[in-house]
């Protein structure tokens, strides 16, 4: 609530105001760690602490001596953010951070105090949690031994995508990935590593999450860790070329998770999305500055090249480009963005997420992929041919990404980069 937004009134106005236009607002929480400057809850109590550390530090003291107090602490504070400002959930940051081996752990907890608050206020309130950890328990209902949370983010199917299209399988998480079967797994089963050796993690990662409702998990191929922490924060299209970023707004937005779609990404936003920061500390300042180009000088990067976070000029080049929406290919982007909004909010079979409901196809060496999902058939061709795709009969076009697609002899031929997208009646 920085003031010279307008403080916690001008919060309270921009919730109402988006609930009179039947938007919701979720709220990103950060209950993981304290920023590097400013955190004073040392001064006052057991906050955190070394007995565990994370990337940021000491953790957040959710399990040793007076943690009690420390849970309340954040308990209270989400109770606040939806039953005071009327924010209908909580995005909750990095919970694979949370270092809590209670009998009640935190999210169990929190969960139970939401659904107390949903049946007093009679307002649906949701928890989506950002985990790193292939655990179905985050999402699994209490009652049956979770922690209760309605939803987390579909990591595995980001980076099975993301390794594909932008043929990145070098730098850090990427290395498990760039396989055809891993994006098939991801888009049947939600978790590529579900039990399996991860080459990254140098471990056995992850459990099997194909029991569970695949609406219990968000798919995307853009957020702002994913284009922030890049070096240069260089959008999808940027990396992968226009055509495919059009092949991965379609997967997205046809697959069994609930798609989110990140800011600017819907017109291919020609703006990157930088990591930029203001410390009023100068050594502080310094450090982040000097973090940062280490952190990217060994991947390779020229660390002149990488954007100062702590200049404006990084800030200013990071801001929307409104103008541009209306324009050329942003136009075309955005109109293709609406018609698979209009198809995934028309057509019940792409709403349908229960387990099993989703067959792909997949070819590793000619790098295509078929979908499934009730009558709708999602034809993607990422080889360097065109590929000849059996249609049904009965099948019509619904959507493609490039003109001229037809149903020809009972087949399709889909260009290089390309998708097309069927009806079988």
């Amino acid at each position: 609530m920085h003031e010279p937004y307008g403080g916690p009134d001008a919060l309270k106005r921009f919730v109402d105001a988006a609930h009179g236009r039947g938007l919701a607002v979720l709220l990103d929480v950060v209950y993981n760690h304290f920023g590097p400057v400013g955190n004073y809850t040392g001064k006052y109590g057991p906050y955190v602490t070394d007995a565990h550390h994370t990337p940021w530090g000491g953790a957040v003291n959710l399990e040793a001596a007076w943690s009690h107090q420390v849970r309340r602490f954040f308990l209270d504070n989400a109770r606040m953010w939806m039953r005071d400002f009327h924010i209908d959930g909580l995005r909750l940051d990095a919970v694979h951070a949370y270092v809590d081996r209670s009998a009640i752990h935190f999210l169990e907890r929190l969960a139970a105090e939401t659904e107390a608050l949903q049946a007093s206020t009679g307002r649906r309130l949701v928890m989506i949690a950002e985990s790193d950890l292939n655990d179905p328990r985050v999402v699994t209902a209490r009652d049956a031994g979770g922690f209760g949370m309605d939803a987390q983010w579909s990591d595995d199917f980001h980076h099975a995508l993301f390794a594909i299209l932008c043929q990145d399988t070098q730098n850090g998480y990427y290395a498990d990935f760039g396989a055809m079967a891993q994006l098939k797994k991801a888009l049947e089963e939600t978790f590529v590593y579900d039990g399996i050796y991860s080459q990254h993690r140098k471990r056995i990662h992850g459990r099997p999450a194909r029991h569970l409702p695949q609406h219990r998990f968000l798919g995307f191929i853009q957020n702002h860790d994913q284009v922030g922490n890049r070096a240069t924060g260089d959008r999808l299209h940027r990396c992968a070329g226009f055509e495919r970023a059009r092949v991965a707004a379609a997967l997205v937005l046809t697959s069994p998770f609930v798609p989110m779609i990140f800011q600017g990404e819907e017109w291919a936003a020609s703006s990157p999305f930088q990591y930029f920061a203001d410390h009023e500390n100068a050594e502080m300042a310094r450090m982040v500055s000097e973090g940062r180009k280490r952190e990217f000088a060994a991947f390779g990067w020229d660390p002149s090249q990488v954007p100062d976070p702590e200049k404006r000029e990084t800030f200013e080049r990071s801001k929307l480009n409104w103008d541009e929406a209306g324009e050329g290919e942003h136009a075309a982007m955005r109109a293709w963005y609406r018609d698979l909004i209009r198809l995934r909010r028309g057509t019940p079979a792409l709403n349908d997420c229960e387990p099993g409901r989703t067959l792909v196809t997949i070819d590793e060496e000619e790098r295509w992929l078929e979908m499934e999902r009730g009558p709708v058939r999602v034809l993607c061709n990422l080889g360097p041919a065109p590929r000849e795709f059996p249609a049904p009969e009965g099948a019509r076009i619904v959507l493609s990404s490039r003109a001229g697609a037809v149903v020809s002899d009972a087949s399709v031929s889909v260009d290089p980069d390309a998708v097309v997208i069927l009806r079988v009646n």
